[in-house]
């Protein structure tokens, strides 16, 4: 089976984002291993903090390496990619050998693919994300899931995807494993 590696771009203890995550893991069960990023320790991007290499940086370069696929859970914050998760995405597409700046990344021919919780903003942060995911040379899969937070989630805290957003969740996994092989 495919390691599918989950970033979810909101590290809120219970995200919407981890929770739309939750629900994906459960469309790909049986079809391929899913494991989360944990990547709370990746300080902003520097050239000074390049070499030597951070541990937490090194970690979340070996997770993306060994992954077959990334599928980012995204919120959308003033109608754009978090600075996070940008942030995130810096550290991963610099080359792993500096000597060679234009050399191979830790997202070098990755497939990649994404999904949007947010009450706004879902196309402007789609766009961001088809424009950045190809040019940080991954191989990105245009099969999106968007999706509004239910009222009743600012309340209790739970997020409740539609049955759309489940059909969508589908053909996003069929379109990611699909890509894989």
């Amino acid at each position: 089976m495919k390691n599918i590696l989950f970033i979810v771009g909101s590290l809120r203890e219970g995200s919407f984002n981890h929770q739309l995550a939750a629900n994906a893991e459960k469309v790909l069960e049986g079809k391929a291993n899913v494991s989360y990023l944990n990547w709370k320790d990746v300080p902003v991007f520097s050239q000074d903090l390049e070499t030597p290499v951070l541990p937490a940086v090194q970690a979340v370069r070996d997770a993306v390496v060994a992954a077959d696929a990334i599928w980012i859970f995204s919120p959308a914050y003033n109608f754009a990619i978090p600075g996070s998760v940008k942030n995130l995405l810096d550290w991963l597409s610099r080359a792993i050998d500096l000597s060679d700046t234009t050399g191979a990344s830790a997202l070098q021919d990755k497939v990649s693919t994404v999904s949007v919780v947010a009450n706004g903003g879902h196309e402007q942060v789609a766009e961001g994300f088809r424009n950045l995911m190809p040019f940080i040379r991954t191989q990105f899969v245009d099969q999106l899931t968007f999706s509004k937070v239910n009222d009743s989630a600012w309340a209790d805290g739970q997020f409740v995807a539609t049955e759309e957003v489940l059909s969508d969740l589908n053909k996003q996994a069929e379109a990611l494993l699909s890509a894989l092989n």
